[in-house]
């Protein structure tokens, strides 16, 4: 998979927010050192997925314009406690004022592709694909989701304008399933369709009508196995809802394309990593 980050308007855009909240009026610790060229590497301390890099640049960029990093990984590679990653040449202050903020998008979006990775292994050779969902966090919805594709999974929809997702309330104001896609089509034609059922009748009146996916949501695993039978492939299957590492096996080996993941963006686990003025160990 060929890995494209956020046009870079975004990414400067996320990095100025953060920049703002941590310096405030200025670096007021940093300020007391000498503003001299040095150095600075950066450490990995826990098995992971790498993701965030052009967040990390951006950071020291921003502060120091003229900085040098040389990076020894690159976004999507799995990286290893011990490992140098990328080292650093610039302003003394600089390095130190950007350390944290350049450190927090690195090691939260390093966390999401390193979860991300262990979905999708998991799931290896059952053709189901591992999904984010919208239970991001607010303001890195963006860059979450490219980690997530980091880690080897792949998008659900950015928002409430990219898709039209039918569930139960919605339904339930149309009147029926039918009514809620016929309407959904006639409005948005163009837009991705998908539907959520709560039974086999549902999902047999979905199948009729038709859509783009159907998610069959806190089906029981023989509900969810007569579903696929059901479907036989005229419609690709997303399963969400009280997914886990340890079960997500047994819910692909039942045949379902898709398994949308709220924990994969919203449970992080912030992948440990150290920002070291003086040159790289060897």
């Amino acid at each position: 998979m060929t890995l494209h980050p956020p046009a870079d308007a975004q990414i400067a855009g996320d990095v100025r927010r953060a920049l703002s909240e941590d310096l405030g009026a200025g670096d007021v610790t940093a300020a007391l050192l000498p503003d001299s060229a040095d150095v600075a590497y950066l450490l990995c301390k826990e098995d992971g997925v790498l993701a965030g890099a052009a967040w990390f640049d951006a950071a020291h960029r921003a502060l120091d314009p003229q900085v040098r990093i040389d990076w020894r990984a690159a976004d999507g590679q799995r990286i290893r406690a011990g490992s140098v990653l990328a080292t650093l040449s610039g302003r003394s202050r600089a390095l130190v004022s950007a350390e944290r903020t350049s450190l927090n998008f690195l090691q939260t979006l390093s966390g999401t592709a390193t979860i991300t990775a262990r979905y999708v292994e998991a799931v290896s050779g059952t053709g189901a694909r591992i999904l984010d969902t919208r239970k991001t966090l607010p303001g890195l919805r963006v860059a979450q989701k490219y980690a997530v594709t980091c880690g080897g999974g792949y998008n659900h929809r950015m928002g409430l304008y990219d898709a039209v997702m039918l569930k139960e309330n919605h339904v339930r104001a149309a009147g029926s399933i039918t009514a809620a896609i016929h309407s959904a089509r006639a409005m948005h034609g163009t837009l991705l369709l998908i539907v959520e059922v709560e039974s086999l009748d549902q999902l047999q009146e979905t199948l009729a009508v038709g859509c783009d996916r159907i998610l069959i949501d806190d089906f029981d695993p023989a509900t969810r196995r007569e579903a696929v039978r059901i479907a036989a492939g005229r419609i690709p299957l997303e399963v969400s809802g009280g997914v886990d590492l340890a079960g997500v096996r047994a819910i692909a080996e039942d045949g379902v394309d898709c398994i949308s993941i709220g924990g994969l963006t919203k449970h992080v686990h912030a992948i440990d990593l150290s920002l070291k003025l003086g040159p790289a160990p060897n």
